[in-house]
Parts: structure tokens; sequence; C-alpha cells
């Protein structure tokens, strides 16, 4: 949701995630986003960096950045921090869509952002993910004092286009026959992101945590609690722009 004074716009996740997916695969129409919206919006109170995806092969960005890294953390990264002016002027609410992909995948290694070693799909998404996690704690740590509230949750495995472009087994899981059995509807996977989007932070739910089904998550990767990762992933992040 976007909010100037009385005008406010909702972007429909389902709708948006491809479409946004492939804007994230290039840095320059992620620019050309933010300059738009801050011709439309001087004021920002939620931002909800929602779009995201699992790859096949490694793949390079016109950047030259690997594109599961690029697309899921270095674009809503560079997006969250060019938008920061109208965040601050909105008190926002900044939501990160983030996985247990993080914990059972995650292994991220700060010297490889890039996954040039021992790639696989699901563990550049699983590193992505936990990426997400770091960067929300990191952004509440940095502008919390500013009227910035961070926040970062799960949504569930949604059935919606994710997964629709992989071969991947987790396409099968989004896609195949038995998709009913493993997933939710994109409503209540919306369910948590309109909780807290419309939430008091503080009292809703603590800024700077990662929520799975409206708790703060307890089982999560170890790494998760490392402020040093997440600072020094934050300053490779802003290197790399």
């Amino acid at each position: 949701k976007l909010s100037s004074g009385s005008h406010q716009k909702y972007l429909d996740p389902e709708e948006t995630d491809n479409r946004l997916s492939h804007h994230f695969a290039d840095l320059a129409q992620v620019r050309g986003l933010a300059e738009e919206l801050l011709q439309m919006y001087p004021e920002i109170n939620v931002l909800a960096n929602n779009a995201g995806g699992i790859m096949d092969e490694r793949a390079l960005t016109t950047a030259g950045y690997e594109k599961t890294f690029q697309v899921n953390h270095l674009s809503p990264f560079l997006l969250t921090r060019l938008l920061m002016p109208a965040l601050i002027a909105g008190g926002a609410t900044i939501i990160q869509t983030a996985s247990v992909a993080a914990r059972i995948f995650g292994r991220l290694n700060l010297e490889d952002l890039q996954n040039a070693n021992g790639y696989t799909p699901q563990r550049a998404y699983g590193n992505a993910k936990l990426a997400n996690i770091l960067f929300t704690q990191e952004l509440q740590h940095r502008f919390g004092t500013r009227g910035i509230t961070a926040v970062a949750f799960h949504p569930g495995i949604v059935a919606s286009s994710f997964a629709s472009e992989t071969t991947h087994f987790m396409r099968y899981i989004y896609h195949g026959p038995l998709k009913r059995l493993f997933t939710v509807t994109p409503a209540q996977g919306s369910d948590q992101l309109v909780w807290l989007a419309e939430g008091t932070p503080g009292v809703t739910f603590l800024p700077g945590a990662y929520y799975e089904a409206r708790r703060i998550a307890t089982k999560v990767n170890p790494e998760m609690h490392n402020s040093q990762t997440a600072e020094q992933l934050w300053n490779a992040s802003d290197s790399l722009l």
C-alpha cells in the first residue's frame, strides 16, 4: 500500500509478483520505479517488499549479479534505500516477505553472495530469504529512531505464480496435482502482511522481528541472530550499488 495524504493505492501480490520479479532483475528499472514513486508519493506509509522467485540454473543479470540474489534481496534493498525520504516522511512500516527456506536451505556466505560455489536453486533462494531477515534487522537498527519500522514474515506456501518459471521441484509443490495439500490461497497468505501493515509497531508486532503465523518465529536459522552478519550484509549490499 502506498499512501500520500488521503490517496491510497493497493498492489495485488498475485498480479504483481511475476511482473515485479522481472523488473527486479534490472536495477535500472528499480531506480526508475523509485523515481516514479517518489514523484507520486512524497509520503509512503507501508512498503511491502513481496516480489521474489526461485530460479533454475545459475544466471547473471545485466548488472552482473546472480539473479536469485538480485531479485530477492539486492533490488528490494536498493528500492528501500532510494525511497527512504518518503518512508521517513510517512513513518513507514517496511515489510519483508521472507520464508522458512531461510532456515531449511540458507547457508549465507558473505564472501560468496553471488552463489558462485556450490550453487543450487534452493540454496540460493534460502540464502536470499535469510538475507531478507537480516536486512530487516539492520534496517530497524539503523532507521528505527527515525520513525521507520521494519518487520519480516513467512506467508506460508502460497498458491500464486511463484515458481511457475522454474523446473525446480518447488514448481511441483506450487503447481502440481498435490498443491492443495501444501499450499494456502493468496488471501490466506496475505493475512499476515495486512495484519502487519495495519498494525501498531510495538503493540501489534515487535519491530525488527521475523514472524510465522502471527507469532515471532522460534525455530529459525541460527545466523539470523548474528547482528555482525546483518551489518556486514548491509555494507556489502551497499557497496555493490
